[in-house]
């Protein structure tokens, strides 16, 4: 294993991990370029049993031994913990960050032609919700998750980092088209379900067996919740029962719920 010592944040062979905590700076660097960041010991093992390859490593030169077993092709950075600080803009507690290269995303078709449970996001621009989605999602039984085009990026940081590293378990795809997404996801035999606590909704727990046989789960951003156009295209519109005058939880919450009453 060889290791490079970095002393600054003026290093230009860790570029990959400048300012890790500002977004609009993130989101023009990484998707463009084909990489995503991941953090923690767990996560990055995580992500190279998922077959994801390894580009670099930035570790805790208390931490280097480690990891004498990553690939042999990545490039290992080591660094004080005041220089890891200044140069990812937080204090990197967890001890390691690794630059990884994407992989291309299948398109909608191949998708659902080997799902039979959906998550459908439609504006879920928050990435800790939409790691903790994830997470649920692998844990309770969906097969594969359908962005639309205004989605946040679940390979961000810290989206990858709530899901404890489920984003890489989880296929899923960011399609353009959007609503017509809907209607190809329909066409290929999955019931639409919009979850939303409208009162023309009916309870999960009241579905029928052709609903629950291959659903496709829509779920919309904190707040405003799934558009009129997305429920429209819904063939079921359905809500969690909830108690003490109570209309709404989390979006990731109710995605764990909803997910486990689907597959159970």
């Amino acid at each position: 294993m060889v290791v490079l010592q970095v002393a600054g944040a003026d290093d230009p062979r860790i570029g990959d991990y400048r300012a890790l905590t500002d977004l609009e700076l993130r989101t023009r660097w990484e998707p463009p370029n084909g990489l995503f960041i991941a953090e923690g010991e767990l996560v990055i093992r995580r992500a190279l049993r998922a077959g994801y390859r390894l580009r670099s490593v930035l570790v805790d030169e208390k931490r280097v031994d480690q990891f004498g077993d990553l690939p042999e092709q990545a490039q290992i950075y080591a660094a004080s913990p005041a220089v890891l600080e200044s140069i990812t803009g937080f204090h990197v507690h967890r001890g390691v960050l690794a630059s990884f290269h994407r992989r291309e995303l299948p398109s909608l078709e191949a998708l659902l032609a080997t799902a039979t449970r959906l998550a459908v996001l439609e504006g879920l621009n928050t990435h800790t919700n939409l790691g903790a989605l994830f997470r649920s999602a692998a844990a309770l039984g969906i097969d594969a998750v359908v962005l639309s085009p205004n989605c946040a990026d679940p390979l961000y940081r810290r989206a990858v980092r709530v899901s404890m590293g489920e984003v890489f378990a989880i296929p899923y795809v960011k399609v353009e088209d959007w609503p017509g997404a809907l209607k190809t996801i329909s066409a290929s035999g999955f019931r639409l379900l919009a979850l939303t606590p409208g009162a023309d909704s009916v309870s999960l727990r009241e579905l029928s067996a052709e609903d629950r046989a291959r659903p496709a789960l829509m779920l919309g951003a904190e707040g405003p919740g799934l558009t009129r156009t997305a429920l429209s295209a819904s063939d079921v519109r359905v809500s969690i029962p909830m108690r003490n005058g109570v209309d709404s939880l989390n979006v990731a919450t109710a995605a764990a719920i909803a997910f486990w009453e689907l597959c159970r």
